[in-house]
């Protein structure tokens, strides 16, 4: 596996990915979710919420 990572074009701001994160590795900056990838341990729980497929890993 590999590092989430969010296509901020793409992200609609919906707010379903962070708590799906089970280390809080993601967070919402100016509407928009953005992935701590020192916090990221790849379990990939947030690609398969986000309605937009903005995040991939």
């Amino acid at each position: 596996m590999a590092k989430a990572v969010v296509n901020a074009d793409t992200c609609v701001g919906c707010e379903a990915c962070p708590g799906t994160c089970p280390v809080d590795a993601i967070a919402m900056e100016e509407s928009k979710a953005v992935i701590n990838v020192d916090a990221c341990i790849e379990c990939g729980s947030c690609v398969p919420a986000c309605p937009t497929s903005a995040i991939s890993q």
